[in-house]
């Protein structure tokens, strides 16, 4: 009789088996192990909405993984796909993300099953609304406990739109704008959130290629530039992650895949031209100066120096994995590769950096702009003039002692005060090479760690193992 096909394990499994690897190397106490991994509290929510004249019932869910530090933190999305197993999953991530980024948040997500292309802007605001008034009214949403970001299907507005629900329903609270991230900046955001994610890859990739002895081992030589990267997804993560690596590293994206199919130039695409014409017109077929293919899952397995999946989870999976034909996998997207299919990889040879680590921006960033909202003040505020101030006297002082006079690029360079944008985006590169520095001290320190990923976990479970066990957590 033929073998039955082994079922592919759930997304929150395949989390659990990939921390339990780190647990092992840790030589973790079971139960220690097992308080980590459990879900701390989930919320199912159903909740009627009247569109258009009609009643519908929509169906939602927020997770908490942990709480070992307040608030919990984690995204929202809203798509037709969304399941509680799925929920769980990237509650845990979050935690163990936060953890690897030395974040003081706990892990959370939620979740909202719907369509959102099937509704205008009425509709979904009058959706968003009831949902997060179901999160307020159970204790899931404020800014002490579980402040939400953006996430798929979601974005500044939707944010907002809770925000603002947060406020009407506690109104003497001054800390209101913290109850969610990822906010317009008009509306209590921070400048730079929005390509927080995709910068952060970047960030995590220079980070990595800084490293010679663990470049060398993927068999790739130092520097992105000329690197051939075929990217999977095309949303906020995938192009400005796509378009800095173009622009400021001169990589070579020579394939990008949507849900539709893909685009192939193996001289390099103009990232920037893709998305204006994607833009303008609803789909990227017919873009001029590129192959198009409908098989996008046949392009993933493209030849490439490195591959970034960018998308949803489960995209490289044990049908797959053994005709991958890159390097380095880079996951931008939470979970693109299952735990099956990282086995395979991992004998095959190929270096994986992990999710848990390389898509740490977003919640990085939002942490600044949480702390920003407590505050109630801009960063740079008091110090930017001051910093101007010094830089005229360096300036001075130079031009006194040499008896020339400083350039007009190198003074404006030196005089220049940080603006918000600029301790932002040093925060974030600061952040991602802390941790991949940590990551990498793991890998080699310890012998029972053979891969990145293994020392992505290990890193943010012996922080928060230790959490638990002196504070009594568990």
């Amino acid at each position: 009789m033929p073998t039955k096909p082994k079922k592919p394990e759930s997304f929150s499994k395949s989390v659990d088996h990939m921390a339990d690897r780190a647990f092992a190397a840790l030589d973790l106490d079971p139960g220690v192990a097992s308080a980590i991994k459990a879900c701390h509290a989930i919320i199912k929510v159903n909740f009627p909405v009247k569109i258009k004249g009609k009643i519908e019932i929509f169906t939602g869910w927020r997770a908490t993984h942990s709480t070992h530090r307040l608030p919990s933190k984690g995204g929202l999305r809203f798509a037709p796909i969304v399941n509680q197993d799925e929920i769980e999953a990237l509650a845990a991530l979050m935690t163990y993300k936060c953890a690897i980024v030395d974040v003081p948040f706990g892990g959370s997500k939620g979740g909202l099953l719907i369509d959102p292309t099937k509704y205008d802007r009425d509709d979904m605001e009058c959706i968003t609304r009831r949902y997060a008034r179901e999160l307020i009214r159970h204790g899931f949403l404020s800014p002490a406990v579980n402040v939400p970001a953006p996430d798929m299907g979601t974005g500044e507005r939707e944010m907002a739109w809770i925000a603002d629900t947060y406020k009407q329903l506690h109104p003497d609270d001054i800390n209101h704008a913290a109850c969610v991230t990822g906010k317009p900046v008009h509306h209590g955001g921070i400048a730079g959130r929005t390509e927080a994610t995709g910068r952060g890859v970047v960030y995590a990739l220079r980070e990595f290629f800084r490293h010679g002895d663990d470049v060398k081992a993927t068999g790739l030589s130092d520097g992105l530039g000329g690197k051939r990267i075929v990217l999977q997804g095309f949303g906020n993560v995938g192009y400005h992650t796509a378009r800095l690596l173009q622009e400021e590293d001169d990589a070579r994206i020579i394939a990008i895949i949507k849900s539709e199919g893909a685009l192939i130039n193996t001289d390099g695409l103009p990232v920037e031209r893709v998305q204006e014409y994607i833009l303008a017109n609803k789909t990227m077929k017919g873009f001029p100066g590129a192959d198009f293919t409908a098989n996008g899952a046949a392009v993933l397995e493209m030849a490439c120096d490195i591959l970034i999946p960018a998308a949803l989870e489960a995209q490289i999976t044990a049908e797959n994995a053994a005709r991958i034909n890159t390097r380095l996998i880079v996951e931008a997207a939470n979970g693109p590769v299952t735990f099956d299919a990282d086995e395979i990889l991992r004998e095959r040879g190929i270096t994986i950096l992990p999710d848990a680590y390389v898509n740490a921006g977003g919640v990085t960033v939002s942490y600044f702009e949480w702390i920003r909202n407590l505050t109630h003040m801009r960063f740079g505020r008091m110090e930017r003039r001051y910093d101007e101030m010094r830089g005229q006297h360096l300036i001075a002082a130079m031009e006194h002692l040499s008896g020339k006079q400083v350039p007009d690029w190198m003074r404006g360079e030196i005089v220049k005060g940080a603006a918000e944008l600029d301790l932002v985006r040093s925060g974030l590169d600061d952040t991602m090479r802390e941790a991949w520095q940590a990551i990498s001290t793991a890998r080699h320190d310890n012998p029972k760690v053979t891969d990145f990923r293994t020392a992505a976990y290990v890193v943010a479970i012996s922080k928060i193992a230790r959490s638990y066990v002196d504070l009594g957590v568990y």
